[in-house]
């Protein structure tokens, strides 16, 4: 008994390595994107819970030392050397008067193709003012 193959198959499985071969791509590039959106956006949200406590730091009257260590302090997952912290106005407040705290993070994008589309870092920024008590 001889068995035969049929050359309908070998050409299917052909088409079928070529359609992976177009779709691979995108799908990586889709895998990257939410991995590193995921990493901005956790980033995203830790400036912003760190500079809340920053600000509250600052309505309750400390000094901008003490601001800028509880901001630091509040964002355990970020990088202190990539975090710049800003209090307006600097120095002694009045009572009833605004205080804003800002912060500034750099987040580095490891995804080989969209890091050279974002620049090898993207910029995320959070601000919070409170009323000095």
């Amino acid at each position: 008994m001889v068995i035969r193959k049929r050359t309908k198959d070998l050409g299917q499985r052909g088409q079928a390595v070529v359609e992976l071969a177009l779709v691979l791509p995108v799908l990586v590039m889709l895998l990257f994107g939410m991995v590193e959106g995921g990493r901005i956006f956790g980033s995203y949200l830790n400036v912003t819970h760190a500079v809340r406590e920053g600000a509250r730091v600052a309505a309750l009257g400390g000094t901008d030392t003490m601001i800028v260590q509880r901001v630091m302090d509040s964002a355990t997952m970020l990088s202190p050397d990539l975090l710049v912290v800003q209090i307006n106005p600097p120095g002694q407040r009045q009572r009833g008067a605004e205080v804003t705290v800002s912060a500034t993070y750099q987040v580095t994008i490891y995804a080989p193709v969209l890091s050279s589309w974002a620049g090898g870092t993207f910029h995320v920024s959070a601000s919070t003012t409170m009323r000095v008590e």
